[in-house]
């Protein structure tokens, strides 16, 4: 098990040429850029590259003054760069699963620390929560991504996809969340008795709520990056 000679060992895990256009899923955790212009990645998920392709993180006022107050509010979790070129450029983020998404003018919110690229000709956003129970949630920030084009985005294992009707709210942890439909608006809420109950540091007692008609997807593991401020 396990135990190859080299050209066995090439030809199982050799890059794949699937047709599927400018994103294809080379294997679960790992994106297949087929590059023939520009699109914009998560900084530093750049894991190999053939071809011609020039890297250039995003500039301080790339996207206008009113986005450098909100990436500068984010941090690092939406930091992008910019690859330009001609050439085959594979991408992955610590192992989590990707999701390729294609939209048609359609719109979608996703939490940034789980984007990893997404084609040129989609628009993008910062929007921030910033209610007193959000920031609590540790200031709760994602971006909206609407228009024609390719999107890539990364779970820790398999997403779980909820459908929100005006009868059947879904509430969720924000941990969790990782994207939702462009029509929804989460509130935050912050239960207090399960809070008291189990004590401060719980993430169950800050919850996102969705209500009206659309989608939400979530994944099977808790993200560090939105634990409850002690």
């Amino acid at each position: 098990m396990g135990r190859y000679s080299l050209e066995d060992f090439i030809q199982s895990t050799g890059e794949r040429d699937l047709g599927q256009g400018i994103f294809e899923l080379e294997r679960e955790r790992l994106l297949e850029v087929n590059l023939n212009s520009m699109v914009w990645t998560k900084m530093s998920s750049m894991v190999a590259y053939t071809g011609n392709i020039k890297f250039t993180r995003e500039g301080v006022l790339e996207h206008g003054l009113g986005k450098l107050v909100k990436v500068s509010l984010t941090g690092e979790g939406v930091s992008l760069t910019k690859a330009e070129g001609r050439g085959k450029l594979y991408l992955a983020d610590k192992g989590k699963k990707i999701s390729v998404l294609k939209l048609e003018n359609d719109s979608i919110f996703v939490n940034g620390n789980d984007i990893l690229a997404f084609e040129n000709t989609i628009n993008w956003d910062i929007k921030l929560m910033k209610k007193p129970a959000g920031v609590m949630a540790g200031g709760l920030f994602n971006v909206k991504l609407e228009g024609n084009g390719m999107v890539a985005i990364t779970t820790h294992h398999d997403p779980v996809t909820f459908r929100v009707t005006k009868e059947h709210p879904v509430f969720t942890d924000p941990n969790a969340t990782v994207a939702w439909s462009g029509n929804l608006e989460p509130e935050i809420k912050t239960d207090i008795s399960l809070k008291s109950f189990v004590g401060r540091g719980s993430g169950e007692s800050i919850q996102m709520v969705f209500r009206g008609e659309g989608f939400v997807v979530v994944q099977p593991y808790e993200e560090i990056y939105f634990q409850a401020q002690t």
